[in-house]
């Protein structure tokens, strides 16, 4: 079999491998779509602190079980699967408290094991999910990131009267946008983004207004507007972003953070106390496929909505320097990989 392999920062080939075998409790999955995340960029250039390699990247990934270990259910074989990447223990602390997504031994498929940018992987049976019939293959593929949108909103209870502020247009803050407007019904979502493009598709997602604070002051803007954010969610993850939230926050705002700069922030707890405001923090996905692919299947959420881009997975270089580079037109890109 054929896989993409990150050899080191940097360098990135398309290998030979042996076709994996199926240990106890596991399942082999032929992929036929996988998806480009960022984190997968952070690994391909070196960016990423917890990736070792070589690697084969990828976590966001759907295809059909072709292969059964020791233990599990031979009529699974033939199953069309998406895969959950978070791979937990089940018995520390945050397991046990259902935040296996934090788990002191977590294993996150295509940053710590071998992921699904290959024509076969290997992955625990139990978090190889059943795609609904009604779902497509573009829609179920993109699980995952809408996974990431449900652990943000499953954190801090969003409600119709609510004024969402989102930082950042990418594909974490589209996807929540879509889950707050049409799974949670909030009343105002702004989006805030410095590129007109991705501000566009924003709207198409379900933002009820736009902003691009590259060209003016977002804390001016809202006071002319009359608004004062309820719920602010850090999607692009600058580190000045975080003081300017807590600024712009009203009184009992929840405010949370989705990223991983490693750069110090500027705040005062006055700030935070003085408007008792709630400051969460979101790291992939605690058990969210069921409630998205329910999604999915209701109709709820559009994710191909998102994909801009699809590529033949031996054409993964054009790929990533497509999503690296052309920011203005490419939102999600999908690689194929079988039919």
């Amino acid at each position: 079999m054929k896989s993409i392999v990150i050899e080191q920062a940097n360098q990135l080939n398309i290998s030979v491998r042996p076709l994996p075998q199926p240990g106890v409790g596991e399942v082999r999955v032929r992929v036929k779509l996988a998806g480009i995340c960022g984190s997968d960029s952070h690994i391909y250039r070196g960016h990423n602190p917890f990736a070792r390699y070589p690697r084969v990247i990828g976590h966001e990934f759907l295809g059909v079980i072709d292969a059964v270990g020791e233990g599990v259910d031979h009529k699974r074989l033939g199953e069309r699967v998406c895969i959950d990447p978070v791979i937990s223990c089940g018995h520390c602390y945050p397991c046990k408290v259902g935040k296996p997504n934090v788990c002191t031994s977590l294993v996150v498929l295509g940053v710590h094991r071998d992921g699904g940018f290959s024509e076969y992987t290997v992955v625990p049976a139990k978090n190889a999910w059943v795609v609904p019939d009604s779902v497509t293959d573009e829609q179920g593929v993109m699980t995952e990131p809408f996974t990431i949108a449900a652990n943000v909103t499953g954190q801090v209870a969003p409600n119709e009267q609510d004024v969402a502020l989102i930082y950042g247009a990418g594909p974490m803050g589209l996807t929540t946008v879509q889950v707050l407007k049409h799974v949670y019904h909030v009343k105002t979502v702004i989006v805030v983004d410095r590129i007109d493009e991705r501000l566009t598709l924003a709207k198409t997602c379900g933002a009820d207004l736009i902003f691009n604070n590259a060209q003016r002051s977002l804390p001016e803007w809202l006071n002319e507007q009359g608004l004062q954010p309820t719920l602010i969610v850090d999607a692009a993850c600058h580190p000045t972003i975080l003081a300017e939230a807590i600024a712009l926050a009203s009184p009992a705002a929840r405010i949370v953070i989705m990223g991983f700069s490693s750069e110090p922030s500027s705040i005062t707890q006055q700030a935070i106390t003085g408007k008792e405001l709630s400051i969460f923090s979101s790291r992939l996905n605690a058990n969210k496929f069921p409630q998205v692919l329910q999604w999915l299947e209701q109709g709820l959420i559009q994710p191909e909505k998102l994909v801009t881009h699809r590529f033949d997975y031996r054409n993964v270089v054009d790929a990533l320097t497509k999503f690296e580079q052309d920011q203005q037109h490419c939102c999600k890109v999908l690689l194929t990989f079988a039919d």
